[in-house]
């Protein structure tokens, strides 16, 4: 079984043709109805990742269904056939069209673009928007104010403003931005490495559900936020899984601060299932078991209540 098919939920077997009218019934409401779609997984850089000389980045290299794009979300709004990317990754070109064939729409819109800071993963994807690329009109990219700073400060990224690819829209912590209907992205800042920017996660609102996106964080303890009230207040939760525990690279790991994935269960497990079940991991450097497809170890995950996120997954927001 391939390891994308092992991460997705398992689900129980049905008649053939109450599956086929569930899926009819689904479909019809999915199409009518906001939802956030899962473009990548892994960490900036990759899975597997340049220099890699571990036995599973060997088999990756080889073995393509063993790659994972870095992390990206869409959100989709199919009743005005609108969609927004959040992190310009470096595999933009290859989400993107994804993101065209989960849609049905094969133009090149894009309503926008919202970055959460000023990483390699998730900003450098702008350039296919620039000339030598897409040579796109105008796409907004929504952005803090030390991230709008450093794009319009350096190249590429100021060619990019200078012969209007790209359109700035400024973001505030903590501030709303209506994307028409009911439909609003708030961002809010978290502690991070912030050599170049800022860094933000975003709640992401419709009419009747709220989604959390944070890929990136130092560690729960330094956020003024607890972890478990946004939880509480909110449908679906992704959180950044980027290590699973301490060791699991060679090198001092308080160099990279994330939250381990061990470390957010830990903290969260006295919230009943129910909670539990809301919080999907992103984000997942190479050497993390769960990215590599170690089965005992996301059995563990699951028995606990929680879950790893997967391309394509997808979280109705109607």
């Amino acid at each position: 079984m391939e390891i994308l098919e092992f991460l997705k939920p398992q689900r129980t077997k049905a008649p053939v043709f109450a599956v086929f009218l569930c899926l009819i019934s689904l479909a019809a409401v999915v199409q009518a109805k906001p939802y956030v779609v899962v473009l990548g997984i892994g960490q900036d850089a990759g899975v597997p990742q340049m220099g890699c000389a571990s036995k599973f980045c060997d088999q990756a290299w080889k073995d393509p269904a063993l790659r994972r794009l870095v992390s990206s979300i869409a959100l989709v709004d199919p009743e005005r056939r609108s969609r927004w990317i959040f992190d310009a990754t470096p595999d933009l070109p290859e989400q993107f069209q994804k993101l065209k064939e989960i849609t049905g729409d094969n133009t090149n819109r894009i309503d926008g673009i919202f970055l959460t800071h000023a990483h390699i993963g998730h900003y450098t994807g702008l350039m296919y928007l620039g000339r030598e690329s897409m040579n796109s009109n105008g796409v907004k990219v929504y952005a803090m104010p030390r991230m709008r700073s450093m794009l319009e400060a350096n190249a590429p990224w100021s060619q990019l403003i200078a012969i209007k690819n790209i359109a700035l829209e400024p973001l505030q912590d903590e501030t709303a931005v209506n994307l028409g209907g009911s439909i609003t992205v708030e961002p809010f800042l978290v502690p991070h490495r912030d050599e170049f920017s800022e860094t933000v996660g975003f709640r992401i609102r419709t009419g009747g559900k709220s989604l959390i996106f944070i890929p990136d964080i130092d560690k729960w303890s330094k956020w003024p936020k607890k972890l478990e009230d946004v939880v509480r207040e909110n449908d679906f939760v992704l959180v950044d899984g980027t290590f699973f525990a301490d060791g699991e690279i060679a090198r001092p790991m308080n160099e990279v601060p994330h939250p381990f994935v061990s470390e957010t269960v830990e903290l969260l497990k006295s919230m009943p299932a129910s909670e539990r079940s809301k919080v999907r991991f992103i984000h997942f450097n190479h050497s993390n078991p769960l990215v590599q497809g170690d089965r005992t170890k996301i059995r563990e995950l699951r028995k606990k209540g929680f879950a790893a996120a997967y391309e394509g997954e997808r979280f109705p927001l109607g």
